[in-house]
Order: structure tokens, then C-alpha cells, then sequence
């Protein structure tokens, strides 16, 4: 095969140096080979994603297969929910298991529509959209925000979370102030300053000059990754030092998603790699609720796992302001960035940045996939559409 094509979401590290030694998580599980009986798997989703749910979360394959047979239902009636309820809706989110889906809403007489739809009804003093509100107020003061890493809507708790740096607490009080946000519509937490994945140091799957990023998803004519991997203009190349694409469009601060058009050189699949051969395939891009399980791949550190948190997250990079993350406790390490996230076969986001490594455990946020889509007017490439929209036999 020609090296310079590009045959996966995420590019394969290659065995040199140090990092051939590098031993990778992989959706297929240590031995290349899932263990998980096709049976167990529901309709839709890969074996070797369900094998790395089973050995990530702690849970064996009848649990993996009812949890990601849940969350798609819980995806449908989320859709449902949000329309019917208008304003009243409050959000929604799985429980720590994943199989109770709650529903918040702010007038206890539409409770019984959630329970008819099967879920949990949660009365609330706040729609999500008053929280949006909320959230936008500190967006807009986001230059006084001293000592702040960021903030997010937390829908479980129906209020915003402000995370103040250590022992900043006060700071985080007077920025809350500030804004205009009430009080009492506020938690405070503290956790450590995020920062972005991207690696300056070299190393695959795809450089941009000196630095190192990972491809998201597969697009018609390239692929997406995060923004501050690289600006408009940027020239990037393969694992194998092949010039691979540039970068058609950038965003960052304020969003985290980028464009990367490749040349004829170079194709992209609609699958997300575990760098042990084994792939995760792109159905489409149906957002899952918070509680959900996640997995995302990346250049560094491989295939990594874990839950949805919350979505409409702000954060302070040392750069600037990102708003419209997700939070999850998944880890990441730099060169992560950019790097596909995945919730059975469908596709959520790109890695943006976080705190935490992948040896203590951290935090990452991703820039939601469906943004950077109707942002660009770009065509997600699927198991479905990919021969007829890429043009290949």
C-alpha cells in the first residue's frame, strides 16, 4: 500500500524509537483480537468498541451491550423530550450506571410526559435554556474572569459550575458577581488549569512544522481536527513525512475545530483507529446525553474511555476563551489534539485539551463534531455515504 495515504481516522504511530515500546489500550483488546462474541455487541456497534467499554468502565460484555443498547434509546427519547418540552426542558443525563436516563424540568406538570417517554422526571428550578442564559453572561465577562479556568452548565445539579484555580475560590465568587449570575444558580469547584494537547515536540500521526496533532473524522475532501493545531495556510504531513493537506479553516480561540483539505495523495475512511489494527466505524453523528459512554482515540496515548459530564462548557487555555466544549473524564496527554471521539458508532467531537494525564487521570473537553459540520458545511463521510461521496470503487 502506498505509505502516503492516509488509511485511518487516526494515524497509526509508527514503530520507531521509543514509541514502538509504547503499550497502547486498543479498541480490539492487548491481543489484536476482541473477545467479545459478535452476539453480545448491539446492532450498530463494533465489537472492538464494546471491548474497550468492557475493559475501560469495568463492566463484562452483557453490560457493555445493554448499556450502548440504553444509551441509544435514551438519544431518541432526548430528541423527543427537547421539543416537546420547549422551555421547560431542564436537560437530561444518564445515570452512573447507564440505565436510568433523567429528565430535568422546570414545571412539575410536564412529569408526567417524561415518564410516559420511559424516563426519570426531575423537577427543577431552571430550564437549560435559562442556564444557557446564565452561561452567556459569563462568556461576555470572560476578560474579568481572574483565576478562572473555566465554566460550564451542569444539568444534574441544575447550575452552573465555576472552576476557580487552587485557593481561588473568592476570585471565582467576584467573577460570578460580575457577570450578573446569581448566586445561588452556582457551584463552585477548583481543579487544575487546563491546557492544550498539542505536542511541539515530533512525533506522528500528523505534523503541522515543528508540532504534532491527531485527525478527527473524515469529511468530504479532508478531515477535521482541532483549530489550534494549526491556522489557515498551515501545510500538514503524514506519519511518514509526506505532505499531506493544509488547513482550510481555523478556529481558535473562542471555538477549537479546523479543516484539513487533503491532497490526491491522501485518503481518509470513515473509521477511527486503536493503533493495533483493529477500527471503530462511523455510522453518523447523533449526540449522546451527558452520562453516556465515550471513547476517543488519539496519536499519544491511543484509546481511551469514559463518560459524558457535561456539555456547553467554557474554558481558560493560557491561549484565550473556548466555549461550547464537553467535559468528560476521559484522559488525554499531549498530541491527543484533534483526535476522534466516538459513542458506539457514532461520531461526537474532536479533542480539544485538559488537565490530567493518562497515568493520574484528568479531564478533557472536546469540541462537538455537529458544530464544526454546519460551521463549515462540510459532509460527515459514514459507513453509509462513503463510496458515493468520496468517489472511490
Amino acid at each position: 500500500m502506498d505509505r502516503r495515504r492516509l488509511t485511518a481516522i487516526g494515524v497509526v504511530v509508527a514503530a520507531v524509537g521509543a514509541a514502538a515500546a509504547v503499550t497502547l489500550p486498543s479498541f480490539a483488546g492487548d491481543s489484536g483480537a476482541p473477545r467479545v462474541p459478535a452476539g453480545q455487541a448491539v446492532e450498530g456497534a463494533d465489537p472492538q468498541v464494546v471491548e474497550a467499554l468492557r475493559r475501560d468502565l469495568g463492566l463484562d460484555e452483557t453490560q457493555v451491550a445493554a448499556r450502548l443498547k440504553t444509551e441509544r434509546w435514551a438519544t431518541g427519547v432526548v430528541d423527543q423530550l427537547r421539543t416537546e418540552l420547549g422551555a421547560d426542558y431542564g436537560g437530561s443525563w444518564l445515570s452512573a450506571d447507564g440505565s436510568q436516563l433523567n429528565v430535568a424540568v422546570a414545571d412539575p406538570a410536564e412529569a408526567a410526559r417524561v415518564r410516559a417517554a420511559g424516563a426519570v422526571p426531575k423537577v427543577v428550578e431552571r430550564g437549560v435554556g435559562q442556564l444557557d442564559a446564565l452561561k452567556t453572561r459569563m462568556d461576555r465577562s470572560a476578560a474579568r474572569a481572574q483565576q478562572v479556568s473555566g465554566w460550564y452548565v451542569d444539568v444534574a445539579s441544575n447550575s452552573l459550575v465555576v472552576l476557580a484555580q487552587p485557593g481561588a475560590e473568592a476570585a471565582g465568587w467576584r467573577f460570578v458577581a460580575r457577570a450578573g449570575v446569581p448566586r445561588q444558580a452556582v457551584r463552585m469547584a477548583t481543579e487544575e488549569q487546563p491546557r492544550l494537547f498539542a505536542d511541539v515536540r515530533g512525533g506522528e500521526p500528523f505534523f503541522v512544522g515543528a508540532g504534532r496533532c491527531s485527525v478527527g473524522f473524515a469529511v468530504v475532501g479532508g478531515y477535521v481536527t482541532a483549530g489550534h493545531c494549526g491556522r489557515v495556510g498551515a501545510r500538514t504531513s503524514g506519519a511518514d513525512g509526506e505532505l499531506q493537506g493544509v488547513f482550510r479553516s481555523s478556529s481558535f480561540p473562542g471555538d477549537d475545530w479546523a479543516f484539513v483539505q487533503v491532497n490526491s495523495n491522501t485518503r481518509v475512511l470513515p473509521e477511527v483507529t486503536d493503533f493495533r489494527g483493529g477500527i471503530a466505524r462511523v455510522a453518523g453523528s447523533r449526540e449522546v446525553p451527558a452520562g453516556s459512554s465515550i471513547c476517543r482515540s488519539g496519536s499519544t496515548t491511543g484509546v481511551r474511555c469514559g463518560t459524558v459530564q457535561a456539555r456547553n462548557a467554557t474554558v481558560r487555555y493560557p491561549e484565550g476563551l473556548v466555549s461550547g466544549l464537553v467535559r468528560t473524564n476521559v484522559c488525554a496527554e499531549p498530541g491527543d489534539s484533534g483526535g476522534s471521539w466516538i459513542s458506539g458508532n457514532q461520531a461526537q467531537g474532536v479533542t480539544s485539551g485538559g488537565s490530567g494525564d493518562c497515568i493520574r487521570g484528568g479531564t478533557t473537553f472536546y469540541q462537538p463534531i455537529n458544530e464544526i459540520l454546519q460551521r463549515n458545511n462540510l459532509t460527515l463521510l459514514t459507513t453509509q455515504n462513503f463510496r458515493a461521496l468520496s468517489g472511490q470503487r
